[in-house]
């Protein structure tokens, strides 16, 4: 109730792990279960409202409904998460977005599963901090529809609108999100459509059918991230730097699961289809690398998966393959900025189009087989095991005619590099291993060996940091080419159970090794970033989730972690070396408590305390942001049949906090997160 049940009843069921319902007690794995009726109650008007609520889940806001996302790793842009829908992945690996979860209409789905560190064989590139799965909303069993309207403070304003019917032995479902606010910033406005239709159907006696259509039109402008210097965050954190940059964003998805049950047995095929585009001027490179690009991909795919259970030992057999082909390409071009001031608190104030620097194609394959397999050597003990191979591919064809083109911008001449036509292979075995072990029927633990990889995605690839020369240009590019794939190895202990009554608790351990991680160095006085392979990266914590009843009608929820990430090797020849020192931008503690308040069915009223810890805000480790502490109040009333109002007040006390801070050269700039705000609306159900 109004919790992401953080330590969830061990007989829970979840489905992420090998795509079909299974106990939580034998999935060897931290597995966090936010379920579709908290979604509706606390109706998020930004991912981050709800993902805090998972222990160790830090999801921060960078305008609009843009997010980055630290589990298990720093706050980060980088592409170790795997975003998924009903079990796909909502992008492929070849195109990833740190702003994922904004393409899924999350208000109106039917729940979130986190599975924390790498994934099972059933998934493979992008599964090294965690896979983040959103499930679709079944269709209802008898016709039913619903209306929700809120509006608050900076001109915020949602329509929900959703219903569904059966129809004989099966239903449909459709739901639609249309989202606008003014942003609490100058130029941070943004709009939103998004909408998902699923239909499942009974196919004979043994077999089912789900169709799910989804899409999210996304036109916002993106400066909600834009850092500002520390006096004016402190007095005028309404200000931008970077009014011009924005962002527009148009996903599809399309998918159809066929499942057919046989004696002992059950096959899965699951073709699918993806339409991304994304336009955008972005507001962190405006200073040194100012363009404007497009990029596109679609992808067509399937997800094919076999599973057999045998008698003795109760063995559990899964064989399947993944086939992911995406074609896509990138136009940039660089800008020409006008601006007032000078430094870090250059105000850009418009902009034209200059020289093309970039125009490719690049298609992404990826073929994937892989094999789970379960079995109990005791009653109370269960042995799961996993390879997977993967086999990726990129086909690259540069369109531009010239190896290097010069541009001329606001800061000077800069060279751009590129490579002529090529094809990039990368080929992976990714062996998992994990087992439960039940104490008793309250008290259940696991642990777990799981050993995953990242595949760098096109922009790391095809896409290098720019150079003074047309020769340095060159060789950042043909080093981005060269870029290796991350490879991650991480240990996990956990405990799972009840006691006292109605108190559930889950604690976990875990120590994860990156090699060949992929950072992004950034240079002290250009502030230019260079994507570079690092000698290895290490991430330890112990994360805890915890629910009881204080009293009658009262519920406590908690979610505590506390780890630490940092440089084990990384040496940049002839500029640094970070070596042991603690990653920026990863606080070692992230906590989150709830007290929830319900006297009855029709009132129900939450208090919400959010900690970040202090984190360094660079890789030199020279300077510290504070961390935070923040207050948030939501509640919900039925004032009749059908009829719900609800509201909420955001940062309770109007405290001054960063959503992230950095340095630019050499000064602490922050993104100012936003001032108390508050929201009402109201809901009604037939």
């Amino acid at each position: 109730m109004w919790g992401a049940d953080s330590a969830l009843p061990i007989t829970e069921i979840t489905v992420t792990g090998t795509r079909e319902a299974r106990l939580l007690a034998e999935t060897p794995a931290t597995v966090d279960v936010i379920q579709g009726d908290t979604l509706r109650e606390l109706r998020p008007a930004h991912p981050s409202q709800v993902m805090s609520q998972v222990p160790g889940v830090w999801v921060n806001v960078t305008g609009g409904e843009g997010h980055q996302t630290a589990i298990r790793q720093p706050l980060t842009t980088n592409p170790v998460y795997l975003y998924l829908e009903d079990g796909i992945p909502t992008r492929s690996t070849g195109f990833f977005n740190h702003n994922a979860l904004y393409e899924i209409n999350l208000p109106q789905s039917g729940g979130i599963e986190v599975s924390k560190g790498p994934g099972t064989a059933l998934y493979g590139s992008d599964a090294i901090g965690g896979v983040i799965n959103t499930l679709t909303r079944k269709p209802p069993r008898t016709g039913e529809m619903s209306l929700s309207g809120e509006a608050g403070q900076y001109g915020w304003k949602r329509l929900l609108l959703g219903g569904g019917s059966a129809i004989g032995d099966g239903g449909w479902r459709g739901d639609l999100n249309i989202t606008s606010t003014e942003g609490w910033r100058d130029r941070t406005a943004y709009d939103r459509q998004s909408g998902t239709l699923r239909w499942d159907a009974v196919l004979g006696d043994d077999a089912t059918l789900k169709t799910v259509a989804t899409f999210s039109l996304i036109d916002q402008q993106t400066a909600g991230s834009s850092t500002i210097v520390k006096s004016d965050y402190e007095n005028d954190p309404t200000k931008n730097y970077t009014p011009v940059s924005f962002r527009k964003v148009a996903a599809y998805r399309l998918s159809a699961a066929y499942e057919k049950m046989m004696s002992g047995a059950l096959l899965s095929i699951t073709p699918y289809y993806r339409n991304d585009d994304m336009k955008l001027l972005a507001n962190w490179s405006l200073g040194y690398d100012p363009t404007v690009y497009d990029t596109r991909n679609e992808s067509f795919g399937v997800v094919l998966k076999y599973r057999r259970d045998f008698a003795p030992l109760r063995t559990r057999l899964i064989v399947g393959l993944d086939i992911d082909d995406s074609p896509g390409s990138r136009e940039e071009d660089s800008v020409i900025t006008t601006n007032v001031g000078s430094g870090v608190t250059r105000v850009y104030t418009s902009f034209t189009k200059g020289a093309r620097i970039y125009d490719y194609d690049v298609t992404y394959l990826g073929m994937s087989p892989y094999v789970h397999g379960e079995f109990s050597p005791t009653e109370n003990l269960r042995v799961t095991l996993g390879l997977r191979y993967d086999n990726l591919r990129y086909k690259y064809d540069n369109k531009l005619a010239n190896t290097a083109i010069s541009a001329a911008t606001s800061v000077g001449t800069k060279w751009y590099g590129h490579v002529a036509d090529t094809t990039v292979r990368y080929a992976h075995w990714s062996p998992k291993l994990g087992a439960t072990y039940a104490f008793h029927d309250r008290l259940n633990g696991f642990i777990a060996y799981n050993h995953a990889f990242r595949a760098p995605s096109e922009g790391q690839l095809f896409r290098p940091s720019n150079g003074a020369t047309a020769i340095a240009a060159q060789a950042a590019a043909i080093a981005a080419v060269d870029l290796k794939p991350i490879k991650a190895d991480s240990v996990e202990l956990g405990l799972r159970g009840k006691f006292a009554g109605d108190v559930s608790y889950e604690v976990s351990v875990y120590r994860m090794t990156k090699r060949d991680d992929i950072l992004s160095y950034r240079n002290p006085v250009t502030n230019a970033t260079t994507a570079v392979n690092a000698g290895r990266t290490l991430h330890r914590g112990v994360e805890l989730g915890l629910g009881a009843p204080l009293a009658q009608a009262w519920r406590l929820y908690a979610s505590v972690s506390y780890a630490k990430h940092s440089y084990e090797k990384w040496l940049v020849p002839g500029t640094a070396d970070f070596s042991g020192k603690e990653i920026e931008i990863a606080p070692r503690l992230i906590a989150n408590t709830r007290l929830v308040y319900a006297p009855t069915q029709a009132f129900k009223l939450q208090a919400e305390w959010i900690k970040l810890g202090s984190y360094w805000l660079d890789q030199a480790n020279t300077a510290k942001y504070d961390g935070h502490d923040v207050f948030n109040l939501r509640g919900s009333v039925k004032v009749a049949q059908g009829i719900e109002i609800f509201g909420s007040v955001s940062n309770l006390f109007d405290k001054r906090y960063a959503e992230s801070a950095s340095l630019s050269s050499g000064q602490e700039v922050f993104a100012p997160a936003m001032p108390r705000t508050a929201i009402l609306g109201v809901q009604a159900t037939w």
